[in-house]
This record gives C-alpha cells, structure tokens and sequence, in this order.
C-alpha cells in the first residue's frame, strides 16, 4: 500500500535549506528533488551559499571582510527570490490580522508603522519585540510579578537554541523572560543603563538563515533596532527617539562574530 506523501511546497524547500524539517520531511524532500533537478539545482545552490557563508562567519578572525561580504552576497542573490515569495505570505497574513482587529489584544492597541518607514515595512518579529518589551514594562510595575535578574547564556541557549550577545560593560539586567511568539519561544533582557529610558533586547529564530545589519524604524511609540545574523534575529526596544540606538546595536552584534 502506498503511503500518501503531502504535497511539496515552497515553504518545504526554504525549510530544507534553512534545517527545520524533522528527518521524516526531510526524507521526502529529498525523493522530490531526486525527481525535479531544476529544483534540485536551485536548492543545491542555496545550499551552498548558505555553507560559504557560514564558514565565513565562523572563521571572521582569519577571513578578511571582503571575503565575508561576497559570501553573503551570494547568499542573497541564491534567496532572493524565494524571500519574496516568503515576504508576500507575511504581509497578506498581516493584512488579515489586521482586518480582524487582532492588532488591538493586551490593551495596547494596534502596533502602527510609522508613515517614514511605511514603504519598508520591518520583520514580523519587531512586532513581537515591542510587544515584549511593553509587556516587561507591564511587569516591572506589579509587585506579584518575580523578576529574573540571572543571565545564564549557556542554559537559553541550550533550551531555545539562541545565542545571546555579550552585553556592554555598565548594563544592567533588570529581568528575563521567555515569551511565546510568532515564531517559538523568544527571550527578553530587560535592562537598565546610565539612561533613564526603559531598554530592552528581544530574541528569536525567525525560522531563516540570514545577515541583516542594525536597522531603525519606529513602531507605536517605540524606536526599535534589529538585525538578524545567522539563525537568529535580535531587536533593541526603546522609547522612539532613543539616540545611538543603531551605535549599540551594532556594538552588540559584532560581539556575536
């Protein structure tokens, strides 16, 4: 008897490439591409700009930069086109989202982009960065609610599979949490600095692999720097206006290098 075999799709390839297939799907990807080699061509290639890439980043001591910035270029052009099919899915499921009213849960109402960054609009997991990091200013205002002021790196790391940066001497943790998001499970640091402004850093696998350097938009009241390197994505949440935001955020990722 025949075992019937889901459909293969996109979003199964971008998955094969990006690891998060379990060895079952993976099995089945595999026999799908045995029997479509012009698929098979492109995933091969993605593959390998994936591999470059990585061993650029992981040998940064001994690589120079130029080295570094091809191999992601590579990268980039093998996806592109993939990503902006992925791209599509997430706005349309955003504009769904939105007609619904779900943008107006917690009592915070609806996370708006401002009209400055409106024709870029930011990764879906700055939402739930600004999110987080309201909730923590939720937090931090109630007395039953225990913080969290031990940052063990090694022991999120080897329950969640992110990586936390190394933070700048004069930080402060003040709280840390595991919060569900679109995307799993994602960490927030609450942290408190020289400045009298909230700071907080979120993380997550946003289920890609990529290289996004710091970028700054402003969502509903908050300036918000991400950046992706790797498997997993970061975002510094402030109050909007914070200055040299973009500085710390950079200073933080190269930590990571």
């Amino acid at each position: 008897m025949t075992r019937n075999i889901d459909p293969i799709t996109r979003a199964d390839l971008d998955a094969y490439v990006d690891e998060q297939l379990d060895a079952a799907r993976r099995i089945e990807v595999a026999a799908y591409l045995s029997e479509h080699p012009q698929e098979a061509a492109q995933v091969m290639a993605d593959l390998r700009g994936r591999d470059e890439l990585r061993l650029a980043l992981s040998t940064a001591s001994s690589v120079s930069g130029l080295a570094s910035a091809q191999a992601a270029e590579r990268l980039q052009r093998s996806l592109a086109r993939r990503r902006f099919f992925r791209n599509v899915q997430r706005i349309a499921a955003i504009g769904v989202l939105v007609g619904l009213g779900w943008m107006a849960h917690a009592g915070f109402g609806p996370l708006v982009v401002s009209q400055v960054v409106a024709s870029t609009p930011p990764p879906p997991f700055v939402q739930d960065a600004v999110m987080a990091h309201k909730t923590s200013l939720l937090r931090a205002g109630m007395a039953s609610q225990l913080e969290t002021k031990s940052l063990d790196a090694a022991e999120i790391r080897a329950a969640t599979a992110i990586v936390m940066p190394e933070l700048p001497v004069g930080w402060k943790v003040k709280d840390v949490q595991l919060f569900p998001s679109t995307f799993g499970p994602s960490v927030e640091v609450e942290i408190g600095t020289d400045k009298a402004a909230p700071l907080s850093l979120f993380a997550v696998r946003p289920g890609s692999f990529d290289v996004v350097k710091p970028q700054i938009v402003d969502i509903d009241g908050m300036s918000a720097a991400y950046f992706q390197i790797g498997e997993v994505a970061y975002a510094l949440v402030a109050e909007a206006g914070a200055s040299d935001l973009r500085k710390v955020a950079t200073d933080i990722s190269s930590t990571l290098y």
